[in-house]
């Protein structure tokens, strides 16, 4: 297929038009100003056009795999996805695009899975008998014998197929396989901690022949990120951690005595709150990325972080650059992604060492 059939941007390569895409919506949100957000005429525009980009993105996808063009098929797949997520992103509950925004990123995960040539793994499994686990398994696309992969956790508020479509773009032509886990569902009692039904996951990771069994990380957001921090500090299996740093339960439980006492203030930007470290550390490298992905604020990070360094452990915090208006935060996705990517990368021996602290 020539060039100039990709509706937006030229087609020089397999993963070139999808780097270019994510770097013009990243710019997109670099340039964003509370001003422009709170104006109800230029959100809607702005959505109306990226749906716009998805939709000639999935025309693209459908049209290449009846050319047999498998490799164009699958990126422009992902380039659909990568436009839904920017709209959701813009998108208000009671907004009419964001009504069936669910079904259009299920029929551009499906079409990436089933019309774009790639096998996406539905892994069932038991879980000490005490019931079943499910999860997607995405194998490396370039690796050896055995590639390092990444459990990523979801949990009810950061769906398992928002996680996925921001994801599954962001590794395209990766060194890491993906095991996409949904930390809240599953047919598992729930007396049954989440670093238990974790531990099952590694376990089948373990026997994978494809799978580097020293080189497994986890990556998880919202609640996720706090099942993350409790599996890396019990499980010694795991190389990394994308994960809160074990901070939630602390923060959540001074938030709780405030509110029952109705003592005490909310911690103001740049108040240490040290006293919140947790009892004990992880033994494996961990990023802490603050904001809503993990809940925690920027300053108990590099307070943990601090305590961290004084013992010569790995502990990195990146800052995402939020744009803050009335209805809430808009994320620069890409960016973000796009560096826990690179941070894992670097833990697991497939990428550049990284600063300590990082801001977006």
């Amino acid at each position: 297929m020539e060039g100039d059939h990709w509706p937006h941007g030229s087609c020089d390569g397999a993963g070139q038009s999808l780097a270019r895409l994510r770097d013009r919506a990243s710019q997109f949100f670099q340039s964003l100003s509370v001003a422009e957000l709170g104006r109800e005429t230029d959100r809607h525009l702005w959505i109306s056009e990226w749906l716009k980009v998805a939709d000639d993105y999935r025309t693209l996808a459908e049209s290449a795999h009846q050319n047999r063009s498998a490799w164009v098929s699958r990126e422009a797949w992902l380039c659909s996805l990568t436009a839904l997520e920017v709209v959701r992103r813009l998108s208000c509950p009671e907004d009419v695009e964001s009504a069936g925004l669910a079904d259009e990123v299920g029929i551009s995960l499906r079409g990436f899975e089933a019309e774009a040539g790639l096998a996406i793994e539905r892994v069932k499994i038991d879980c000490f008998d005490q019931g079943a686990l499910a999860a997607f398994f995405l194998p490396a696309l370039r690796r050896g014998t055995s590639a390092p992969t990444v459990i990523c956790l979801s949990d009810e508020d950061i769906t398992l197929g928002s996680m996925m479509s921001r994801l599954l773009p962001a590794s395209l032509c990766g060194t890491m396989s993906l095991l996409f886990v949904d930390a809240g569902n599953s047919t598992v009692h729930r007396s049954f901690k989440p670093e238990h039904r974790l531990q099952c996951w590694l376990d089948y990771l373990e026997a994978r022949p494809d799978v580097d069994a020293r080189r497994i990380a986890i990556y998880g957001e919202g609640e996720g990120a706090s099942h993350a921090s409790r599996l890396a500090l019990s499980d010694r299996r795991i190389a990394a951690a994308v994960c809160d740093g074990g901070l939630l339960t602390p923060v959540m439980r001074r938030a709780s005595l405030r509110w029952m006492t109705g003592f005490g203030q909310a911690v103001p930007d740049g108040a240490s709150t040290g006293s919140l470290a947790p009892s004990r550390r992880l033994p494996c490298p961990l990023l802490m990325v603050v904001g809503s992905r993990s809940m925690i604020w920027e300053q108990d990070a590099l307070d943990l972080q601090a305590g961290y360094r004084q013992t010569g452990a790995d502990c990195s915090v990146v800052v995402p650059n939020n744009v803050r208006h009335p209805l809430g935060e808009v994320e620069n996705f890409i960016a973000v992604d796009d560096f826990v990517f690179e941070w894992l990368g670097s833990k697991l021996g497939t990428a550049r060492q990284l600063d300590p602290v990082t801001y977006l």
